[in-house]
């Protein structure tokens, strides 16, 4: 599971875990300091709320164990029918209900199952919740947009490195017309675009004009992870012109560096390595 968020509800403080890109809210937060001794047994003990579990593990859970849940089902709401998170994992292999143990530990439950547990402790501890956590969602999405656009402006800033590279290595060695700069300027950008995106400037445009009449280009609709490594490429680049390494000599080591960064960056983060909408 990745790091722990937290979120208050009727002054409750209520930890949500993420697990394979999945949020789960802890159950045992949200009846915290209640009267009472087990609140989330008892409402696996309805009737409704095994179907309802159940049927959300049918929808996402290719490997749920039907008939299992279907002896609960008949089961529920009887007198002895008795239903704790660890017996029905155990039995169905569910994936909608984790039993957590060691620090931050308790039951959690997918956000879906936990909003419907929100209900069953009062509607208004649902709409409470339900508003707290999409808070929490719109803090991160407004995260990941400033730091897609910090790295962007990173980016055009390490650009700059580049071009001067170019000018003070590159043109006087071939001695090119004034206005012929912009060719050297366009192939060493394409010397990047073709290690990170296998594709020229020129290509892109012409498979996306609608994009470019709105002033838009190729990075601008790349991910965190490729942005991060084309601020690395264009620094990297900058140097071997330095060094006076040939063009492709430098295209094929920015093409190792992109598949090793990328392979590292991409599984650190699979969030970052979706690309900009």
């Amino acid at each position: 599971m990745n790091k722990t968020n937290k979120i208050i509800v009727e002054n409750k403080i209520i930890s949500i875990v993420k697990k394979n890109e999945q949020d789960y809210v802890c159950l045992t937060d949200m009846v915290r300091g209640e009267e009472g001794n087990d609140h989330i047994r008892n409402w696996m003990r309805n009737r409704n709320t095994v179907e309802f579990i159940g049927l959300w593990e049918t929808l996402h859970n290719p490997n749920f164990k039907g008939v299992e849940f279907d002896t609960f089902r008949k089961k529920a709401g009887l007198n002895n029918f008795n239903l704790t998170p660890k017996k029905w994992i155990t039995s169905t292999n569910a994936i909608g209900i984790i039993s957590k143990s060691g620090r931050n530990g308790g039951t959690y439950a997918h956000k879906d199952l936990a909003f419907e547990f929100g209900s069953w402790i009062s509607p208004m501890f649902k709409l409470l919740l339900i508003k707290e956590f999409q808070r929490l969602k719109e803090i991160e999405s407004n995260k990941f947009n400033l730091e897609w656009n910090v790295k962007r402006i990173l980016s055009k800033t390490n650009y700059q490195f580049q071009t001067n590279a170019i000018k003070k290595h590159i043109l006087p060695q071939n001695k090119y017309k004034e206005n012929d700069k912009w060719i050297v300027y366009a192939e060493e950008a394409d010397l990047l675009n073709v290690s990170l995106y296998n594709c020229t400037a020129k290509d892109w445009r012409v498979a996306n004009p609608d994009h470019v009449k709105k002033g838009l280009n190729i990075r601008d609709f790349s991910s965190i992870n490729e942005l991060v490594v084309l601020s690395n490429l264009e620094n990297i680049n900058a140097i071997m012109i330095e060094a006076n390494i040939e063009k492709p000599e430098r295209f094929i080591q920015l093409n190792k560096i992109v598949k090793s960064q990328l392979n590292i960056l991409d599984k650190t983060d699979f969030m970052k390595s979706l690309k900009k909408n």
